[in-house]
């Protein structure tokens, strides 16, 4: 299986940089995964395609504003992207800099000393000295951590639409971007539908926009990403189970926190970090639709998507969309896909670090 096996083409113009006036006001691609026919719809027809009794499942991550700019000692400019908030003011963050910071030095950002303690991999171990906690610091002088391919500087209108109406826990550098199409009264109109709701936590992190660097998938290797899926979730996904309903992921996050918490066979509560990794072949264990954008070539996430709808069907989907004018990526339109009941089906995945 080839990386470039995932590849379309996509004119700039299509590439959302801004969001819909409003969240529901944008278009829903359905996608049939049995038999690859595709609708044109409104995201409001979401109300149509869903019974009473199924479970939608929500991502309730926070988007944090992440990025920070400030200085080295020696005068040159950094900019900091926290990709996750540890105890004690620390973080595990990129660094950008004419020259990468060691351990031991220090740096200057927002009013406040920043440590050096080590080095992982891509991401640097920081300290924040200050009597601030982390997170009013980068509320107070942070910066929303828009994707690079919006090419544009984030303003204080991002703070709110760059966040779904339902966030709850802050911890993610990326929106759970299907979720930004649901607002109020949308949940309110499913609510008096009779859809469940459920709520999981991952806090998505800037590794969902790297590209896959390697040719040959099964030799990618995913970033970890913090998830919870609670007893909660556990006791509405096997309720709708039972009732013969259906489970609908909002967003591939929805689907890998599910996914990673049903890897036994059966779902069971789930707290730690993943790097499950669903392409074509994986046999899906606790979704039955979902509802997610459109997304990069070559990314995870469209062979996610592929893996759920097909791949063929996938790709034949995003070419109508691009020959339709649909917006893609992180602001752009929605699909809502339903997949083919198969069975006696595997992929190799990294599987979760850490499960209870």
């Amino acid at each position: 299986m080839k990386t470039s096996d995932f590849s379309f083409e996509l004119p700039d113009e299509l590439i959302a940089r801004y969001p819909t006036p409003q969240r529901s006001g944008s278009r829903l691609l359905i996608l049939d995964g049995v038999s690859g026919k595709t609708t044109d719809a409104r995201f409001m027809d979401l109300l149509e395609q869903v019974s009473s009794g199924d479970l939608l499942v929500f991502n309730n991550t926070r988007v944090i504003p992440a990025r920070l700019f400030g200085e080295k000692s020696s005068g040159g400019k950094v900019e900091i992207l926290v990709e996750r908030m540890l105890d004690g003011n620390e973080a595990m963050a990129h660094v950008r800099a004419s020259r990468s910071p060691k351990p031991g030095q220090t740096l200057s950002v927002a009013g406040c000393v920043v440590e050096v303690l080590g080095r992982e991999g891509n991401l640097f171990h920081l300290r924040f000295v200050t009597d601030e906690a982390l997170l009013a610091l980068l509320e107070r002088a942070g910066h929303m951590p828009l994707p690079p391919y919006m090419e544009r500087e984030d303003s204080d209108f991002d703070r709110q639409r760059y966040q779904t109406v339902y966030a709850e826990k802050p911890g993610a550098v990326a929106a759970p971007t299907a979720g930004l199409h649901f607002d109020e009264p949308m949940l309110a109109a499913l609510r008096n539908k009779g859809v469940n709701m459920a709520f999981v936590t991952l806090h998505v992190g800037a590794g969902t926009f790297q590209p896959v660097k390697v040719e040959n998938v099964l030799e990618h290797q995913m970033h970890a990403e913090y998830i919870e899926v609670d007893a909660d979730v556990v006791a509405a996904v096997k309720a709708a189970r039972a009732a013969g309903k259906r489970v609908i992921a909002v967003g591939t996050t929805s689907v890998r926190s599910l996914e990673s918490a049903s890897q036994s066979g059966e779902i069971a509560p789930f707290y730690g970090d993943s790097r499950i990794f669903i392409y074509p072949g994986y046999s899906f264990r606790s979704v039955d639709m979902m509802v997610t954008n459109f997304h990069l070539p070559e990314s995870t996430l469209i062979m996610l998507v592929s893996a759920f709808a097909g791949q063929q069907h996938t790709l034949d989907a995003y070419r109508h969309a691009v020959a339709s004018g649909y917006r893609f990526y992180s602001y752009g339109d929605a699909m809502l896909l339903t997949r083919p009941q198969v069975t006696g089906l595997s992929a190799d995945f990294n599987a979760p670090q850490e499960s209870e």
